[in-house]
């Protein structure tokens, strides 16, 4: 990273990015916010809002606005701008859009100098998060998309009013992709500490109601439900934006399920997942390879089959 000051630009001013703006700005995650959009007056009108904000703040923020030609000693980009699909589409719907629009923005930022680390959050996010890296040629480590880090604390929001537990006590991933195919590693789901099947195992009649399918039915459709209701699901993802950026300024070292190049990992290679991580200063630091018995390792694969059919249709070789 090349500026003292931890600076940070936001591509993409929408509810998305303009949510993810105002939670570092009422954490104090870094020294400076560059918003970025393709109508300007937007930018400068949300950097002017978000300014409004430091009498109430912890600590001072500058937040302003920017285009392309600024980003060179930006320390993180956080990518928020694409194709949102509309009622009845999925994520990958959107995905020819979504590329032309984050191959656009790549290639402007990376002509000004830009040498540091982007996280992305537009959908979708697996196969944009791969575009980014194909196009910009930074190291995987350095390309993070917020993958299944979102579905993952939603996990965590079900469980914790199943067990009447703080959520943060709850500890376990949503992985795969962050759309239709993604799974629970439900092997991998503690209380506390504790096996969530050696609880179920143990207290037969009191969780007797507990339908695991179904909690992760409703973790993968709970983004759906907020947007059919509202139109864009925006705090959540803000927040966990805010959240993976504080982990690499603060080179915090947390393991967050994160969208990540995988080279071998999890025996897939070429194609990027949500697979939990250890973020810090650099990007991805390490990804953790979790032991999923023989049902969960079936579903990762067909998952990471799903994304990769998605990146060979945009044929990226032709364009790198």
């Amino acid at each position: 990273m090349k500026s003292k000051s931890r600076k940070v630009a936001i591509v993409g001013s929408g509810m998305v990015g303009s949510s993810c703006a105002y939670s570092m700005v009422n954490q104090a995650i870094c020294d400076e916010i560059m918003m970025i959009d393709r109508t300007y007056d937007r930018a400068m009108a949300q950097a002017l809002d978000l300014s409004h904000c430091m009498d109430f703040a912890g600590a001072r923020t500058k937040v302003y606005a920017g285009t392309y030609n600024d980003c060179a000693d930006m320390d993180v980009i956080i990518l928020t701008a694409g194709a949102n699909p509309k009622q009845g589409q999925t994520r990958l719907d959107v995905l020819d859009a979504a590329a032309v629009i984050t191959e656009e923005i790549v290639r402007n930022i990376m002509a000004g100098g830009f040498d540091g680390i982007f996280v992305i959050a537009a959908n979708p996010v697996d196969i944009v998060t791969y575009i980014v890296w194909k196009i910009s040629g930074l190291p995987r480590h350095r390309v993070i998309g917020t993958g299944t880090s979102i579905d993952s604390s939603r996990l965590k929001t079900l469980l914790s009013e199943v067990f009447s537990i703080d959520p943060r006590s709850v500890n376990g991933y949503a992985l795969g992709e962050h759309g239709e195919s993604q799974f629970v590693a439900w092997s991998h789901v503690t209380i506390g500490g504790k096996p969530i099947l050696q609880i179920m195992e143990q207290h037969r009649e009191r969780f007797r109601h507990l339908d695991l399918e179904d909690i992760a039915r409703k973790t993968k459709d709970a983004g759906w439900e907020i947007f059919t209701r509202k139109g864009s699901t925006h705090f959540g993802i803000g927040s966990a934006l805010a959240y993976i950026t504080r982990s690499i300024l603060n080179d915090e070292h947390k393991i967050i399920a994160v969208s990540a190049i995988l080279d071998g990992e999890y025996g897939q290679s070429e194609v990027c997942s949500g697979v939990p991580a250890i973020i810090g200063s650099e990007g991805i630091k390490e990804l953790l390879e979790l032991n999923l018995n023989g049902e969960e390792a079936g579903k990762f694969s067909a998952s990471c089959d799903i994304v990769r059919a998605g990146i060979r249709s945009l044929h990226l070789e032709d364009k790198v």
